[in-house]
This record gives structure tokens, sequence and C-alpha cells, in this order.
């Protein structure tokens, strides 16, 4: 038996938060499994396309597992970076299952939000690593999916009130809760002010233009245009340790 482990991510074309973020998973996972391989994989072929293009190349999850299986691998376990059971985790999980044949085992670690507890953990972890003052509300910005289980961020939401934390708030670029309705929240909560941070592994195109930027449909300046001043802290999910270890109870459970 051969274990080793390969950690799949989204990807980013910005260098500075992958480093902090994907580079901290990575860091995380060959601290925590010292002699065992690590491999890492990305899933968007458009990031990876664009990172091409500057002269560097990251695999896909086929290269990788072609790339693990050519180096003697025969029981592989995968920690996804990945937020929820989306279309990106499903993409991943097909394409371990058209290699399948290559390995003795294959173990998948759940994606960061797969229940409840990894939801409380993440809220709290983020409550307490981003500083609000009095009436000023914490909104949280995830991306958003089509995939049903875009559900997440709502319950996330209910979550939130739920432990205590009546100033958060959690929103999507791409689908529900929209900024729209995250405006009205905030407004009906009494809030005088907002923070603004990713709901995301790393702080991207999304965090620094669709919410940080002075765009004029950019969430920070559409809270402010509302009478509610916002303020942005862009920071991925990777830079707060209590996530990190979520990550590395996730990995724990395959090994």
């Amino acid at each position: 038996m051969r274990e080793a482990i390969l950690v799949v991510s989204f990807g980013t074309t910005y260098p500075d938060t992958r480093e902090k973020n994907i580079g901290a998973v990575l860091a995380r996972v060959r601290a925590a499994c010292p002699g065992v391989p690590v491999y890492e994989a990305w899933t968007s072929s458009m990031i990876r396309r664009a990172l091409q293009k500057r002269g560097e190349d990251v695999d896909d999850v086929p290269a990788a597992l072609a790339r693990m299986a050519a180096d003697g691998v025969t029981d592989l376990r995968v920690l996804p970076t990945h937020l929820l059971y989306g279309d990106e985790y499903d993409k991943m999980r097909a394409q371990l299952d058209a290699r399948a044949g290559d390995f003795a085992s294959i173990r998948v670690a759940a994606p960061l939000l797969a229940g409840d507890a990894d939801i409380r953990a993440v809220l709290q972890a983020v409550a307490e690593g981003v500083e609000t003052a009095p009436g000023e509300a914490l909104v949280l910005m995830g991306h958003g999916t089509p995939h049903f289980c875009n559900t997440v961020y709502a319950a996330m939401d209910y979550h939130a009130k739920a432990l205590g934390l009546r100033h958060v708030f959690v929103g999507t670029v791409e689908a529900f809760p929209d900024l729209d309705t995250l405006l009205a929240a905030v407004r009906g909560s009494g809030c005088t002010g907002v923070v603004l941070t990713p709901l995301m592994l790393v702080a991207g195109d999304h965090a620094n233009n669709d919410m940080a930027s002075d765009d004029p449909d950019s969430w920070k300046t559409r809270f402010t245009d509302a009478g509610l001043p916002a303020r942005a802290v862009v920071r991925g999910l990777g830079e707060y340790p209590r996530v990190l270890d979520l990550y590395e109870a996730h990995l724990r459970a395959i090994l």
C-alpha cells in the first residue's frame, strides 16, 4: 500500500490569495500527514487556461490521477476544498470514478460545509475573526450556484441567528439569497453599517470586484448608497485557523 493525498480546489488567478488560502490548506495537510505524498489539482478549466497563458500549469483531476498512478500510488485520499456538494464537487467525483480502476481504494472527504456542525464552525470562525463595531452587520458573500445545494447559504443565515449571531447575514453573488434580499434584511435589522467579507476559500475576482470595489454595482457601493456605510475585509476562508482545523478534521476522517 502507498497512500497519497490529492487536494482538489476550484482554483484562482490571484497569486496572493492562492498562497494565503489554497497554499495554507496544502501546508496544513503536509504538516498533519508527514511522509505522505500530497498532490494538487484544480477543477476550473477556465482558470487553468488563464494560468497556462502566464506559463504556469496546474493539473486538473484526470492529469493528477494519471501522475499519481504513474508514481505508484495505490490508495488515494481526496480532500476537496470546495464548500458544497455542488457542480464542481460532482465533476470531481465523476472524474475519480472514471479512473477508479487505477487504484486499490479511493476515499473522498466531505466538502467544507457538509453538515450543520460544519456550517456553525465556519460561521463562528468568521464572526470571531472579523471585527465589527456596535451597530455594524457582518455580511458574508458566497458565490451561489444553480445546483440544489445552494440552499446551504440560506440555511447558513438561519444558523447564524440560531447561534445568537443576529448581526451576521449570508448571501450570494449569483443565486439566493441575493443582494436585494440582503439589503432588506440588514435594513430591517436596525444595523447602521456593514462589514463585507467573502464566504469563499479564496478572495479572488468576486471578493475584489463584486464585493469590495467602488464600482456602481458592487456590494460595498450598493449598501453605502442604501444608507448603510460599508467597508470590506478581503480575506479568504483559508486565512482562518479554525477553518483549516475543519479541513484537517475532514481529511482525518478518511485516513
